[in-house]
């Protein structure tokens, strides 16, 4: 597509945008180089969505300021095997995995330049939160990945802060707008959570979340728009042909951070549409503050049925012994970053690279 084609799809999505059209939006667009800022980037997740934000910012806490973390275990977790990812990472039938392990695994990747430093890593802000009811990610292992933070960053007193929620299930609580054209206990109870792992809690996670990543930000009302964006520029195996992109007006004319945020397995868009971009409380703080939010979404398959991001190697090429999908060589960790970098570019950059 020609750049002129480019600006002519993103501008008639900014005309949405500013006008707070209700119709929907016809095709998705191609997503735009917004020029967001370089800097102050997140990287936020649920479950599955979770482990993949840390492998992200792990693999790339140069690119990142922040990150959130719900009802997920610590990095590395699965090391390559999928019995692994169910029986240690999930349940704990084997046993709590091993952070000394663990961690003999992160440096034997930054030595051969697979992650980023741990230097890198001190100066990043984490959020971790998990359910103290959860029955598919046992709470252990939440506070083991606390615990891994705890070793990484410079002061983990100033720079971490970990939730349990008694009496939560499983998934990313919301609080539903009263205009909500459906019913919040439709999504999934607080306790026992629900098909949809959006549970109707009451609480405001998203917004307390990105207030600890972003503790100097000001308010500055805004309005925006959710919009769907074609990812086969991004196309690999297990993600879908189409996320979503919400930019409010402050941000259009670029210098806005971008949050990415990655849903769980069963909560993509083939099986609850945009609800979890739509209503994770995420765009309503976004709005306000001035912030890009990235919804990519993952699809199921044989491999992957109930459409979860790659945390324990399935995206991967079968010959490899470590599949590496827990470093910058990942193939989903690459096709993300890239559209970070989309998002980061100007469109004089994307014209130079078109031509």
């Amino acid at each position: 597509m020609g750049m002129a084609s480019r600006q002519r799809r993103w501008m008639a999505a900014l005309i949405m945008l500013g006008s707070g059209a209700a119709q929907a939006q016809e095709a998705p667009i191609e997503l735009p180089a917004l020029a967001a800022a370089n800097d102050q980037a997140s990287v936020v997740g649920v479950s599955a969505g979770g482990y993949m934000a840390t492998q992200l910012a792990v693999a790339w806490p140069e690119r990142f300021s922040g990150l959130g973390v719900l009802a997920a275990g610590p990095w590395g977790c699965a090391q390559g095997a999928l019995s692994t990812a169910l029986n240690q990472c999930m349940m704990t039938r084997r046993g709590l995995p091993s952070l000394d392990e663990l961690e003999q695994r992160r440096q034997r990747y930054a030595e051969m330049e697979q992650v980023g430093s741990q230097e890198a890593l001190r100066s990043l802000r984490a959020f971790v939160w998990h359910g103290t009811s959860d029955e598919t990610v046992s709470p252990a292992l939440g506070d083991l990945l606390a615990q891994q933070w705890q070793r990484w960053l410079a002061d983990p007193e100033q720079q971490l802060r970990f939730v349990q929620r008694e009496n939560t299930g499983h998934g990313w609580p919301v609080a539903m707008p009263k205009d909500a054209p459906i019913d919040p206990q439709s999504l999934g109870d607080c306790h026992n959570g629900g098909g949809s792992h959006v549970l109707a809690c009451g609480d405001d996670v998203a917004g307390e979340m990105l207030a600890w990543l972003y503790p100097e930000r000001e308010a500055n009302a805004s309005e925006g728009e959710l919009l769907a964006f074609d990812q086969s520029d991004f196309a690999v195996k297990g993600v879908a042909d189409t996320g979503y992109l919400f930019v409010p007006e402050t941000c259009e004319l670029g210098g806005c951070p971008v949050t990415v945020a990655l849903h769980g397995c069963q909560m993509n868009a083939e099986t609850i549409g945009d609800t979890f971009a739509r209503y994770s409380g995420l765009n309503r703080w976004a709005a306000t503050h001035g912030q890009v939010v990235l919804y990519p979404q993952a699809e199921s398959s044989m491999a992957n049925p109930q459409a979860c991001w790659d945390w324990w190697g399935f995206a991967e090429s079968t010959w490899q012994i470590n599949p590496l999908h827990d470093t910058r060589d990942g193939t989903q960790v690459q096709a993300l970053m890239a559209m970070l970098d989309r998002l980061q570019a100007d469109q004089t950059e994307e014209a130079t690279t078109a031509e």
